[in-house]
């Protein structure tokens, strides 16, 4: 972003004046060639047509370059990492996405080491093979797996986190590398990019008071096929007839319903309370320690490529990408 000193707001800027704002790019020790949207967005306004978009190019450009860096806004990367770590099957390179928590003009400005420091990422071979071979994200001198992290600080540098899943690589002196935490592709395939999601899908965060005209306004939305429900702690939900009552109906009328903790980090374990047994019994899917970002998009995904609604739920609570246990 750049800010407009006339009103004070931020917005967003053409990605060709990059190199005017970092001339260290200059200074790498690797090739950079970069590609702009015709209408940069503000990430406020990603959605599933824009993470398609940025696949293509991907797999278009797949075989010329040895990574990626996608220059992202804040507030929905760990939705855009999430959803092309889904659309980009058997990836066998790195896709850093990055950005900043400062305007690109700022004086103090995050973006520069960032940016650097993803590049550097990205670009890191062994023994011919790149280093990273997944969707990761860095921010703060980490980088975390893309479909694991949240954003959860709108003011500090060190805005994201992982809470269910170690950081990959560490940014100090030196680049420190967990290699036991990398997520590695068993056998070479050909990269596979999905270009189909289906937004079909709602979240619904309980809390208490939470009465049936809400439950109705969700549940009877037209055309939703699957709903995210962020639940307490472990997975656990009220008890009450009326409520357990509109989520069997919804199963019954073939609607998707994942349980995922609203807590920030931690996992479902349903029928671990007995306020979680009786959502377990009627199939609600288990969303064990998913994040939010990631079940949302792994939803939108799996609609989309076509997955049959009696395998659904065996398939959404098995790993795809590393995005849970």
């Amino acid at each position: 972003m750049i800010k407009d000193y006339a009103s004070g707001a931020l917005k967003a800027f053409d990605f060709s004046q990059l190199v005017k704002s970092i001339p260290e790019l200059n200074q790498l020790d690797c090739t950079i060639s970069s590609y702009s949207f015709e209408h940069p967005i503000d990430s406020s306004n990603m959605n599933p047509s824009h993470w398609i978009a940025i696949t293509d190019v991907i797999a278009k450009n797949y075989e010329d370059y040895d990574g990626f860096v996608v220059l992202h806004g804040s507030d929905t990367m760990s939705y855009t990492a999430s959803a092309l770590s889904f659309l980009l099957e058997n990836l066998g390179k790195p896709v850093i996405l990055t950005g900043s928590q400062l305007p690109i003009g700022d004086l103090r400005t995050d973006a520069k080491e960032n940016l650097i420091t993803a590049i550097q990422i990205a670009a890191l071979h062994h023994k011919g093979k790149s280093v990273v071979q997944e969707v990761g994200l860095y921010f703060e001198y980490k980088l975390y797996r893309g479909n694991r992290t949240t954003k959860i600080n709108a003011e500090h540098f060190q805005a994201f986190a992982s809470l269910n899943y170690p950081h990959l690589i560490e940014s100090g002196v030196h680049l420190t590398i967990f290699k036991e935490y990398l997520l590695t592709q068993k056998k070479k395939s050909a990269l596979k990019a999905r270009r189909i999601m289906d937004d079909n899908v709602a979240i619904l965060k309980l809390f208490p008071g939470i009465n049936t005209h809400v439950m109705d306004a969700i549940l009877n939305s037209q055309g939703l096929k699957v709903l995210i429900l962020e639940t307490y702690g472990s997975g656990n939900a009220p008890m009450e007839e009326w409520f357990l009552a509109k989520l069997k109906k919804a199963i019954t009328n073939g609607i998707h319903i994942i349980n995922v903790t609203q807590c920030s980090g931690g996992a479902v374990i349903m029928g671990h309370y007995e306020t979680s047994s009786k959502l377990k019994k009627m199939q609600v899917i288990n969303g064990k320690d998913i994040t939010t970002e990631a079940a949302v998009t792994k939803a939108m995904y799996l609609l989309g490529s076509g997955v049959s609604h009696e395998l659904f739920k065996t398939v959404f609570e098995t790993s795809l990408r590393g995005e849970m246990l």
